[in-house]
């Protein structure tokens, strides 16, 4: 766990999945990414599925920054992507920190994928049963751009989004709708980044300021591999917006010392980056356990 002004904010695997090798680092070829990290014989590389909790206690704010593939699996469809979640482990850590799931006051969905917000909601009664939110005491912060995307995504991004992991909330009024390319800051100590490149008006949530601040970085930059500007997913909807988002991400890195929470490294929660633009070098890993 670290510090970043008021907030305590640890990392949290929550699962892991597999996908494919060639989908997560598009036109970097084979012989340069495999050496890097853990491939199947299908192809699939091991990631993990990360939940950041960041807590005020000054506020009796607890945020949860993402939530997972979550339960809502039949073995058949969990096995396409060697889908394994620890539907306690979120639980768990707010236990260890002296807090429960209803103590949770706020979601942040950076976005709708259902690697990453499948568990926002859990079935009631049973599998393929009707679902509820898991955390309803929580208001869910998404930009509202981005919730009309999920209900009409293009050709290319509609197998990323299963509308049974979010389909119940607006029905459970616990949608809070983030608007504009510049929304205002959600609480004290956060602002919001915008990002265009993976996916439309996914929110990443910034904690501290000045030179004590740290991003989920979403899936700009999903696992540290992926720092050079050109290793970039096949999976983006626009993958030269990503580049260009992610050049913005490290020349604060270095500029202002911004340190990242990784969404998806298996063992790298986050990390102080320097280098140069074409060269990012991490300097460190955050211990944020």
């Amino acid at each position: 766990m670290i510090t970043v002004d008021r907030y305590e904010i640890r990392s949290i695997v929550t699962g892991h999945i597999r996908l494919d090798g060639g989908a997560m680092f598009g036109v970097v070829p084979k012989v340069l990414w495999a050496p890097k990290t853990d491939v199947d014989d299908a192809n699939r590389i091991l990631l993990a599925t990360r939940t950041l909790i960041a807590v005020d206690r000054s506020a009796k704010r607890v945020i949860l920054v993402d939530t997972g593939a979550g339960t809502k699996w039949t073995p058949e469809k969990a096995q396409r992507y060697a889908i394994r979640h620890d539907g306690e482990a979120i639980d768990s850590a707010l236990s260890g920190m002296g807090m429960n799931r209803e103590a949770v006051t706020d979601v942040v969905v950076t976005h709708l994928h259902f690697d990453h917000n499948g568990g926002l909601t859990d079935w009631t009664n049973g599998p393929n049963g009707p679902a509820a939110p898991r955390y309803p005491n929580a208001r869910h912060w998404i930009h509202k751009r981005h919730w009309a995307h999920a209900h009409n995504p293009t050709t290319k991004d509609r197998g990323s989004f299963i509308p049974a992991d979010y389909a119940c909330l607006e029905e459970a009024g616990v949608l809070q709708f983030v608007e504009g390319d510049a929304p205002p800051d959600p609480w004290p100590g956060v602002a919001w980044f915008i990002s265009h490149g993976h996916t439309p008006y996914q929110i990443l949530p910034v904690f501290g300021e000045g030179s004590q601040k740290l991003m989920f970085v979403g899936d700009v930059i999903p696992t540290s591999i992926h720092l050079p500007l050109a290793w970039v997913m096949a999976y983006d909807v626009e993958p030269l917006v990503t580049i260009a988002e992610k050049r913005r991400i490290l020349e604060d890195c270095r500029r202002d010392g911004l340190k990242l929470a990784l969404p998806h490294d298996p063992q790298v929660a986050g990390v102080t980056v320097g280098g140069t633009a074409d060269r990012p070098a991490i300097t460190a890993r955050l211990d944020l356990a």
